[in-house]
């Protein structure tokens, strides 16, 4: 993105041992190996960040993005988990370099209500409306909400705790959930508000307690409560 916010990639054990793995950053030698202690990874969600899981191709089978702009190591996880299915927006498989790869699902693409796989556990809700073409997911067991750009909760300071850099940027890099301008700045990424209110308001309706952001750190408590500030304005629009 050009601006120093840091980036995340969270993986789920799954109830069958599988790993699913909303993936964003480089699968460098430390995500593999936290993703190792995990088990076989299963389904893989382009975002941003680390985890991921050992290379056992008979229990590899999902790799998925969580927006039209977290496509870049898509081709390094499905080079390494080949047997994995690999999911995104289409408009990231659209901007994504390598053409030859090939997607077993695409959100915006396919039939609204198409099932993947991991729907006992995990929710989805595609933001058509956005800009960015964000998926939202929850976690139902654990109450945890993952996404990639839905709310910035910056700076990364959790991100950053092993860096030299302060991954500090003017105004947007103080950007956290219960800043002033962020209810703005979630109104004007809607390209279609109508859209953009019916999967704010879904995603509003679920069970979480905690919201784990590509960008910046994790929101402990009070959830829902940031959703709502965050997204003040398209809740309250009639």
């Amino acid at each position: 993105m050009g601006m120093p916010f840091g980036g995340r990639s969270t993986a789920i054990k799954l109830q069958n041992g599988g790993v699913w793995v909303l993936a964003s950053t480089p699968l460098d030698d430390a995500t593999k190996t936290k993703l190792n202690e995990l088990g076989p990874v299963q389904r893989v969600f382009i975002s941003l960040a680390k985890f991921i899981s050992s290379p056992t191709a008979a229990y590899s089978r999902y790799i998925i993005g969580a927006d039209a702009v977290h496509h870049l190591f898509l081709t390094e996880f499905k080079t390494a988990y080949p047997h994995a299915k690999l999911i995104a927006p289409q408009d990231a498989i659209k901007r994504h370099d390598n053409k030859d790869l090939k997607f077993d699902g695409a959100w915006g693409l396919d039939a609204p209500g198409t099932k993947y796989g991991f729907e006992d556990e995990i929710k989805h809700c595609y933001f058509s409306g956005l800009i960015n073409k964000d998926v939202a997911f929850l976690h139902e067991a654990s109450k945890i909400m993952i996404h990639a750009d839905l709310l910035l909760n910056l700076p990364g300071t959790e991100q950053y705790s092993k860096s030299s850099a302060s991954g500090k940027v003017p105004i947007i890099g103080s950007l956290d959930h219960e800043a002033w301008l962020h209810p703005r700045f979630t109104w004007s990424m809607g390209i279609n508000k109508e859209a953009m209110k019916n999967a704010v308001k879904t995603v509003d309706g679920w069970d979480f307690q905690r919201i784990i952001p590509c960008h910046g750190d994790v929101i402990e408590k009070d959830a829902k409560q940031a959703w709502k500030d965050a997204y003040k304005f398209l809740l309250d629009s009639p």
